[in-house]
């Protein structure tokens, strides 16, 4: 099949030739992908705004030779209330951010994808918790993936290091743990 359809959350946006974007979306069907937006850097492009960060979209692909090719895009749930507020948007793009280096590309999770898009609209929706919301992602994603045996917990303050020790590198958008809100 050349062509197909996915329901995803973009986590990822990088810039790409001229006008196009290289777009990382976790998909319900297909897992972490990464994806060609051709000319939606563009003014007039249609699908720009369904390919905004956190966005849930169902997108239309066609399969290319290095990229799979973004040819029509809806946005389901652009999670609004979340861009209101900036500790909500870094929170969002910590769990983006966790997603992206923890699972693996092509490897179908429903259960992630329901964590992410549950925890996002948890995230848009309340103004406190944030921590929790966080910190319950995190371990969850760490039991899903099979990094952290299920009776295992680890504290707020535990999380980061364990992740970054997975990996091997430091988390860009780690938290200073003086400075997280509840």
């Amino acid at each position: 099949m050349r062509t197909y359809k996915t329901e995803g959350i973009i986590l990822r946006r990088i810039n790409f030739g001229e006008a196009d974007r290289l777009i990382t979306i976790f998909s319900k069907h297909y897992g972490k992908q990464k994806v060609l937006g051709k000319g939606v850097r563009k003014i007039k492009s249609r699908r720009a705004p369904h390919l905004e960060l956190f966005n849930r979209s169902v997108i239309f692909l066609h399969r290319g030779k290095n990229f799979d090719i973004i040819t029509e895009a809806q946005t389901i749930n652009s999670f609004s209330d979340l861009r209101k507020d900036l500790t909500k948007v870094q929170t969002a793009y910590r769990l983006a951010e966790l997603v992206n280096e923890l699972c693996p590309e092509q490897q179908e999770n429903k259960f992630i994808f329901d964590l992410l898009s549950t925890t996002l609209q948890k995230i848009s929706e309340e103004s406190n918790g944030l921590n929790h919301w966080t910190d319950h992602f995190s371990l969850n994603l760490l039991w899903s993936l099979g990094f952290l045996p299920r009776e295992r917990v680890l504290d707020t303050g535990q999380i980061d290091p364990f992740i970054e020790n997975i990996i091997e590198k430091k988390l860009r958008t780690g938290i200073d743990m003086g400075s997280r809100h509840s």
